[in-house]
C-alpha cells in the first residue's frame, strides 16, 4: 500500500482502515461470543503495534480469541504455557551442536541457533504469571526490541510481532506476579469477564451441537503492517495531545516521585491512594490508542474523547497503589475513572 500524503489520501486510508478493522471484527465475531468490548481492545493493541495483557478466569476464551485474530489476519501463531519449571531458553531458543554429514566420511560440527516460540507473530503467553521473574523477563527484549539475544547475537523476530499474554486474577499459589518494569510494557490490560445469559446459551449452541465455524483470512500481514504505520501519521491537536499529557500527569501524587510537576494534576483520590503514577509509555498509549480508535470510526483526526475511551486499559496497570488503597478497596480502575471524570479538557498554560 501507498503511503497517503495529502489530506485526501489521509482520508481515504482512514476509510479502507475502518473496512479492513470492521471485517476482522466480523470473522472474530463468527466464532468468539460476546466480549465485544474485549475485541476492540485487542484490535487497538494489534493496530497501534502494541502487546496487551488479559486477565480473566479460565475457560472464558482468551486462547480461542488468539487463534481466531491469527487466522482472520493470515499471521503464524505460536504459544507458550508458562509454568514455574519453564526457563528462559525454552522461550528465546538456544544454541545447539549440529552435525552434517560430509559424505566422505567425515562429519562437520558447528554451533546452530535453535529458534524458539517466540519466533512467531502472534504470540500466546499463557498464564504468564505462573513462571519464575527470570523467565518472564526473557519476554522483555522480545517484547521492547522485537529481537531475543542469545550467545551475544541478535536474532530479529518476523515482523508484525504482537504478545497476548494472560493471567489468572484469584488464584495466587505459585505465581509470580509482574514487575512493574514488564507491565509497563504492555500497552493495555484487558479485564475479560463472564458472558451474559443469552452470550452462554450462544456458546453451547455453538460448540455443544457439533457445528463448526471458523474464521476466514480477511486481511494481510503487509496491509497490516501498513495500516500500523498510518496509525503514527494520523494528525492530533496540541490540545488533545496536551489532554492525554495532563491526564497521565494526573496519576502523580505529590511528593518526591511526581517529578518537575510536583503533584499539580493530582486529583484527591490519587493523593489519597497512589503510590506511584503512571509512566511515559503511558502517554504513548493513550496517544496511540486513540488514534486507533479515530481510524476505527473513519476519522483522520484526534478527538479528546478518543483519549477517554482508552485511559482505562492504557493506565490501570501503570497505577501503583498504596496500603490505603487496598485496605479500603479502591482500585485503579476507581482512580483512572475519576481523574477522567474531572479532569479539564482544555487549559490555559
Amino acid at each position: 500500500m501507498p503511503e497517503p500524503r495529502t489530506p485526501e489520501e489521509v482520508r481515504e486510508a482512514a476509510a479502507q482502515f475502518s473496512r479492513d478493522a470492521t471485517a476482522v471484527r466480523e470473522q472474530i465475531g463468527r466464532v468468539i461470543v460476546g466480549q465485544g468490548e474485549v475485541v476492540e481492545q485487542v484490535l487497538i493493541c494489534l493496530f497501534a503495534a502494541g502487546h496487551a495483557l488479559l486477565e480473566g478466569v479460565p475457560g472464558i476464551g482468551k486462547t480461542l480469541l488468539v487463534r481466531t485474530l491469527a487466522q482472520s489476519l493470515s499471521m503464524k501463531q505460536g504459544r507458550v504455557q508458562f509454568t514455574p519449571d519453564l526457563m528462559p531458553a525454552d522461550i528465546t531458543g538456544t544454541t545447539i551442536v549440529a552435525e552434517d554429514d560430509q559424505g566422505d566420511g567425515r562429519v562437520r560440527r558447528e554451533f546452530r541457533f535453535q529458534p524458539g516460540p517466540v519466533f512467531t507473530q502472534m504470540l500466546l503467553a499463557d498464564e504468564i504469571n505462573r513462571a519464575t521473574p527470570k523467565t518472564q523477563s526473557a519476554l522483555l527484549e522480545a517484547m521492547q526490541e522485537r529481537s531475543v539475544t542469545v550467545g551475544g547475537v541478535s536474532h530479529p523476530l518476523p515482523e508484525p510481532f504482537f504478545v497476548m499474554a494472560t493471567q489468572n486474577p484469584l488464584e495466587q499459589e505459585g505465581t509470580y506476579p509482574l514487575p512493574e518494569a514488564q507491565l509497563d510494557r504492555f500497552f493495555f490490560k484487558i479485564q475479560v469477564g463472564y458472558s451474559t445469559r443469552e452470550e452462554l446459551a450462544e456458546i453451547l449452541e455453538r460448540t455443544a451441537t457439533g457445528a463448526r465455524v471458523h474464521a476466514e483470512p480477511v486481511l494481510d500481514t503487509d496491509r497490516l503492517l501498513a495500516h500500523q504505520r498510518l496509525v503514527r501519521r494520523v494528525p492530533i491537536a496540541p490540545s488533545v495531545r496536551d489532554y492525554a499529557v495532563r491526564l497521565v500527569l494526573a496519576t502523580h501524587p505529590k511528593g518526591k516521585a511526581s517529578g518537575p510537576s510536583g503533584g499539580q494534576y493530582a486529583t484527591p483520590m490519587v493523593n489519597q491512594f497512589v503510590r506511584l503514577g503512571a509512566s511515559p509509555r503511558a502517554a504513548q498509549s493513550l496517544e496511540l490508542g486513540a488514534k486507533v480508535v479515530a481510524l476505527r470510526e473513519g476519522r483522520a483526526t484526534v478527538s479528546i474523547s478518543d483519549i477517554q475511551r482508552v485511559a482505562l486499559p492504557a493506565l490501570r496497570h501503570r497505577l501503583i497503589m498504596n496500603f490505603e488503597a487496598e485496605a479500603e478497596g479502591v482500585s485503579a480502575d476507581a482512580v483512572v475513572e475519576n481523574a477522567v471524570s474531572t479532569l479539564p479538557g482544555m487549559m490555559d498554560g
